[in-house]
């Protein structure tokens, strides 16, 4: 589906066209006072076709839209620029989503393509009209507010996965059970695939800003700026929570060596409290003929007692010690 929204420079006024014919995209583009946002959702083969022609984008491009699962990446062509991101968002069950998103971005368009639902085109078009006082900085206003509604949802994504940090901790400290283990590693996991969609990112950002560009003017540069610096709080924010992490799976493997070592003490103090009594018992049962104790009246009552005694005195000993 192909919705199209244009704002005119002008007169500052937005006209939004769901139904648009694709042919009639490059009428809109041409005319200099507007501003032109196509959005296309779940795209097919006609609408990738439309998109070349309507705007002539390269079929190198228009190919790494067909194909997802693109490294993030930005690339220049003639007359605009070619951005992959991505969305991310932890589903229902715990699961990280990553949803693609691309975006062409022209001197007075704005064409996103994605297959799945993107929530910051929402937030984005929302601040578009909020801001339309700064219609002059053109698609490169729009770009921003696109990019950092991607980049600041990363944060509260980031900040729950922290909060399942703590909580492993706690868990591991408290109430030790080896599942802990398996939630470390879907977590460092899902930090890997985060890291890898935003640190190509931050090279992203260094191209955009580090070029003459003819796109953005040079007010519209400082926002991406801004969206630079988060995105270098997100991947030192992505770094510090693999350590924690790392930290997390040293305290388990702490945690589970102590636990093995307390069980090995328990059955040694056990063993040695029964081999104690079991040596007493091993001793009378030899049945010789001329052993003293065999006459003795009381001889089974003070064996049981000799085992009960030792028993006792090697239990206290051993909880003396902590190692009951």
């Amino acid at each position: 589906m192909i919705k199209t929204l244009v704002l005119n420079r002008e007169s500052r006024t937005f006209a939004q066209a769901p139904g648009c014919d694709p042919g009639q995209l490059s009428s809109l583009c041409a005319e200099p006072p507007n501003v032109v946002w196509t959005d296309v959702a779940d795209p097919t083969s006609d609408d990738f076709h439309d998109l070349a022609r309507e705007f002539g984008f390269h079929h190198l491009a228009i190919e790494d839209c067909r194909k997802e699962h693109q490294r993030p990446k930005v690339e220049e062509y003639t007359g605009y620029y070619f951005i992959v991101l991505y969305e991310a968002e932890l589903g229902a069950e715990g699961h990280l989503e990553l949803r693609e998103l691309s975006i062409f971005l022209g001197k007075n368009y704005l064409v996103t393509v994605h297959s799945q639902p993107i929530r910051a085109i929402a937030t984005a078009e929302r601040l578009w009209r909020e801001w339309a006082d700064l219609a002059e900085r053109g698609p490169g206003l729009l770009a921003y507010l696109l990019i950092d509604a991607v980049v600041d949802d990363y944060m509260p994504l980031l900040d729950t996965l922290s909060d399942r940090i703590d909580d492993l901790e706690e868990h591991i400290f408290d109430d030790f059970h080896s599942e802990a283990l398996r939630d470390i590693f879907r977590l460092k996991k899902q930090l890997l695939f985060l890291r890898r969609t935003v640190a190509p990112l931050r090279d992203v950002f260094n191209t955009l800003l580090r070029r003459e560009q003819p796109i953005f003017s040079r007010e519209t540069t400082t926002y991406f700026q801004d969206v630079f610096d988060h995105l270098i709080r997100v991947a030192d924010t992505i770094d510090n929570l693999r350590d924690m992490l790392g930290t997390t799976m040293d305290i388990y493997l702490s945690v589970s060596s102590n636990r093995m070592n307390l069980i090995m003490k328990r059955l040694t103090a056990i063993s040695a409290i029964l081999m104690s009594v079991t040596l007493i018992a091993g001793i009378y049962g030899m049945n010789f003929e001329f052993m003293p104790e065999l006459a003795w009246r009381y001889g089974y009552v003070g064996s049981l007692t000799a085992m009960l005694l030792v028993g006792l005195g090697l239990y206290y000993y051993f909880r003396h010690i902590r190692w009951l």
